[in-house]
């Protein structure tokens, strides 16, 4: 019977490293840079402008000539600090607030748990693969190519209203990854 190595996080994970302008560089040797997208209501406009929106996006994705990836994390709505602020407040209230104040405590909790609120975030992931062999440096071309492709897109959505927002930082693409990577610390929020 064969031995099967059982692999570390850090042996499993693709991840190389994470570089201090929040561009990620993979085991194998491609880059990842990650865009945050605040999305717009598309329901809250009017048919000239969902119209206009759609024409714009129509543009957005013939423009981008290039791979990416769309990724929407869903997490659970933390209401744990809200509902603490009520039961603070209600030390000094008189009964019938505090059973009003109570009730409403018992309908959130209920309507988070039926309805299971949750924010999402919207990220773009671009990806820059090393195909031409050839290039000495590869990590400062990888990651002004990057940084094209994150211009373009944003050039492209802000016509749909929406923000594109690059993640600059090496703490803020860890905290990215870390979001994805313990989604369950996430989902057993309250």
């Amino acid at each position: 019977m064969e031995n099967k190595k059982n692999l570390t996080v850090q042996e499993w994970l693709p991840f190389e490293k994470i570089l201090n302008n929040g561009i990620i560089e993979l085991k194998n040797k491609e880059y990842i840079k990650i865009l945050k997208i605040t999305p717009i209501n598309f329901n809250l406009k009017s048919e000239l402008e969902k119209e206009a929106i759609l024409n714009s996006y129509k543009i957005f994705l013939k423009t981008c000539n290039f791979c990416f990836q769309i990724l929407i994390q869903s997490n659970k709505e933390d209401l744990s600090k809200h509902i603490q602020k009520i039961n603070e407040n209600l030390t000094n209230e008189k009964n019938s607030i505090q059973e009003i104040s109570k009730n409403y405590i018992q309908y959130i909790k209920n309507l988070n748990h039926d309805k299971k609120s949750s924010t999402k975030n919207f990220y773009i992931i671009l990806k820059e693969k090393n195909e031409n062999k050839e290039i000495l440096n590869f990590e400062n071309y990888a990651v002004e190519n990057l940084n094209d492709k994150y211009f373009k897109i944003k050039d492209c959505l802000s016509r749909c209203g929406n923000m594109v927002i690059s993640i600059d930082t090496k703490q803020e693409a860890l905290s990215i990854l870390f979001s994805f990577l313990n989604s369950r610390i996430y989902f057993n929020q309250i």
